[in-house]
């Protein structure tokens, strides 16, 4: 897929992400919000103007740097009969969609937690697809597939993570690189400690987002929340 205008969004220092050429931004309900070609967006959690910046950071001494005891970044191989299951933890947004969808695949508390025999290959594939940090992907005779046809977007997940779709370029000041180019998950609650990508910790220090104040407008109809 062709990128439009190169879509970038690029992590400030202890500050926000400061985003361009962003054409298609929506609440968790598919709601679009308007969306100028240059948006700041609050990654601290504690905006009062939520998604956007309103300085808040800097009252907080808000820190963007990662953290110790973050899961590493490491992908671990899962071989099976018909397809080969890829996943790297340490970019996890622990969202849930594999487990809750496929069990039998995807083990919880259990080691290995995965069986690539678990399921038929078709029902492997269609769940990894489901996955919006990118931290599970697929091969199958050696030719992995990690990325989908999707235009660049980016989505609230409710009281969680922004969903980033469609190859929009993760211009990071410290040289973070998403597992999958076309999406990933980032942090805005502010605790992840492997910023900027979301792992999780929203639902640990119990992160909210009142979107009722988001002001929305008419989404392109190629775009009516998909």
């Amino acid at each position: 897929m062709e990128k439009k205008n190169n879509p970038k969004i690029k992590p400030l220092k202890n500050g926000p992400y400061l985003t361009s050429q962003i054409s298609t931004f929506k609440t968790s309900k598919g709601d679009c919000i308007k969306t100028p070609k240059t948006m700041i967006l609050c990654r601290c959690g504690q905006s009062k103007n939520k998604p956007f910046c309103d300085g808040y950071h800097i009252k907080i001494n808000f820190n963007s740097e990662k953290l110790e005891g973050r899961q590493p970044d490491h992908v671990d191989n899962y071989v099976g009969e018909g397809v080969t299951i890829h996943d790297n933890r340490g970019v996890c947004s622990h969202v849930g969609y594999c487990t809750d969808n496929l069990p039998t695949v995807f083990l919880i508390g259990k080691e290995p937690w995965i069986d690539p025999n678990g399921a038929p290959v078709a029902e492997v594939i269609r769940v990894i697809k489901m996955c919006p940090s990118g931290a599970l992907s697929y091969s199958i005779a050696g030719v992995k597939h990690d990325t989908l046809e999707r235009e660049p977007s980016i989505r609230l997940r409710k009281d969680g993570p922004y969903t980033v779709e469609g190859e929009i370029e993760l211009d990071d000041y410290n040289q973070s690189k998403p597992q999958s180019k076309e999406h990933y998950t980032l942090c805005r609650c502010g605790g992840s400690k492997n910023k900027p990508f979301c792992d999780g910790t929203h639902w640990y220090n119990k992160f909210n987002h009142d979107e009722s104040k988001i002001k929305t407008e008419n989404c392109p109809k190629d775009t009516e929340k998909k």
